[in-house]
């Protein structure tokens, strides 16, 4: 087999990630102007779309010419983006990340040019991840730093040590596709579909029925041993209009990831006539499409030779197919925000630590937790946190109000506590303050606190705070 072929990646930096409807929805008419000059666009997600440059730039004269061609074109439709040329998705959207509006790394140089990056990009969310709990943090301790150190291993040596996730972290720090692709398309038709009649008026249903299309889909693949790393998605509608796009997902397309593209498809899809929506929920996610649609399809585009996946010694903590549909059920008669979970996130407060996701989006918290957060507060963590903290009054021996400085200076040491106008309680330990400035580059949303944590008499323990001269109990320790 050859080389990775040459790819174009369009990278729309203003875009939201993790994305969302909205982005989604405006993102499309990107990808139409993309359209207009080059076929077959892939949709990475809502932001970065690619194409392959071969043919397109033989067509306009070199891959300088069609990137330009194409940024030309998205910016003249009121929209900011940067291009990447390279070997391979993987180098193509880290050249789209780089500073300068056009980069084009010469072909047979995607692994010079990707040595220089910290492993730690294999875990960007937004790029094909070799997804490998982990791994990313454990490598430089192990003195492999960036993405050269790694292309210089033996490959065996990441695979007996990482399994096939550090297989594939390899091949991308060479600049080779993560997965060798099958050498022919699966000789059966693999492609899976279904009808809606009456024609569904709601995108919930028809992303809830994606999901078993894809476990379908998925089931036929696996029968052959194969993965699918591209998908066509194909829509009708009542009235005959139709809507295709290729998506791709180098981690390989789980149901849940399938369910979550056509999400974004359907948002993204603005037929002629206006679409109307529920009554009385404007601006709601779930838009009736014109005629309804009556036609949904699933075609394997591009695979893979599946691998399998290897369990922990002690298992995976996976969410039950039982759970899965219950919870999708759920977010069919309600909306996709119906059903979160919580995720751990970055933050100084135990409240701003966990973050909901709705159930079956692969995004990462907006603040992630693996970041540095001065101020955060010190172990243990507390096991109770309070969604709105409550006000507290905590006094000296004499009664009176303590108070702390803006040097961090207390008037007296506590001796007594009441939490939300409950009876009064002596302290028996307290540590603090631990001060902490907030957003002081923002006027409006600064703020000032002093944390401490308490031990009453009955033998709960307390995590309060000190906020413009108020008490607050924030969390408990149980």
């Amino acid at each position: 087999m050859g080389g990775p072929a040459r790819v174009l990646v369009v990278w729309c930096p203003e875009w939201p990630v993790p994305p969302d409807p909205d982005a989604a929805r405006t993102f499309e008419q990107v990808v139409s102007l993309v359209e207009e000059l080059c076929p077959k666009v892939e949709v990475l997600w809502p932001g970065a779309c690619a194409i392959g440059a071969r043919g397109p730039a033989r067509y306009f004269g070199g891959e300088e010419a069609l990137a330009g061609k194409i940024i030309e074109a998205v910016t003249g439709g009121g929209f900011a983006c940067q291009a990447g040329i390279a070997d391979g998705l993987f180098a193509a959207q880290l050249a789209a990340r780089a500073a300068a509006p056009v980069t084009v790394v010469p072909p047979g140089q995607a692994r010079e040019f990707l040595a220089p990056y910290p492993v730690g990009v294999l875990d960007t969310a937004d790029l094909p991840r070799p997804d490998s709990e982990g791994m990313t943090e454990l490598l430089p301790r192990l003195g492999v730093v960036t993405l050269g150190d790694l292309a210089r291993l033996p490959a065996s040596q990441a695979v007996n040590r990482f399994g096939v996730a550090g297989g594939i972290a390899h091949r991308l720090a060479r600049g080779l596709d993560p997965r060798p692709l099958a050498a022919r398309p699966p000789s059966a038709d693999l492609s899976v579909s279904t009808e809606f009649d009456p024609p569904a008026p709601l995108a919930e249903p028809v992303v809830f029925a994606a999901k078993a299309l894809a476990e379908r889909m998925h089931a036929g693949l696996a029968a052959r041993g194969l993965a699918c790393v591209r998908v066509r998605v194909h829509v009708i509608s009542e009235d005959g209009q139709e809507h295709a796009r290729l998506w791709r997902h180098d981690g390989l397309l789980s149901a849940l990831a399938v369910a979550e593209r056509v999400r974004w498809q359907l948002a993204g899809w603005r037929p002629d006539t206006p679409a109307e929506r529920r009554p009385g929920e404007a601006g709601h996610q779930d838009e009736v499409q014109p005629g309804g649609i009556t036609l949904l399809s699933l075609i394997p585009d591009q695979v893979v030779r599946a691998y399998g996946r290897q369990l922990g010694l002690w298992g995976d903590a996976v969410v039950s197919d039982r759970v899965a549909r219950a919870a999708l059920r759920v977010q069919a008669m309600l909306g996709h925000s119906a059903v979160t979970r919580p995720v751990p996130a970055g933050g100084r407060g135990p409240a701003e630590q966990a973050a909901l996701i709705p159930f079956g989006d692969t995004r990462d918290p907006e603040r992630p937790p693996d970041r540095p957060w001065p101020g955060r507060i010190p172990a243990p963590v507390p096991a109770t946190v309070c969604q709105d903290p409550l006000p507290a009054r905590v006094t000296d021996a004499g009664g009176a109000p303590v108070t702390v400085t803006g040097r961090a200076r207390l008037s007296a040491p506590p001796a007594r506590m009441s939490a939300s106008g409950g009876p009064w309680l002596a302290i028996t330990a307290w540590a603090g303050p631990w001060p902490v400035a907030e957003r002081w580059w923002r006027p409006q949303a600064a703020r000032r606190r002093a944390r401490f944590q308490l031990v009453t008499e009955d033998g709960a323990a307390w995590l309060a705070a000190v906020q413009d001269g108020r008490w607050q109990i924030e969390a408990r320790y149980d």
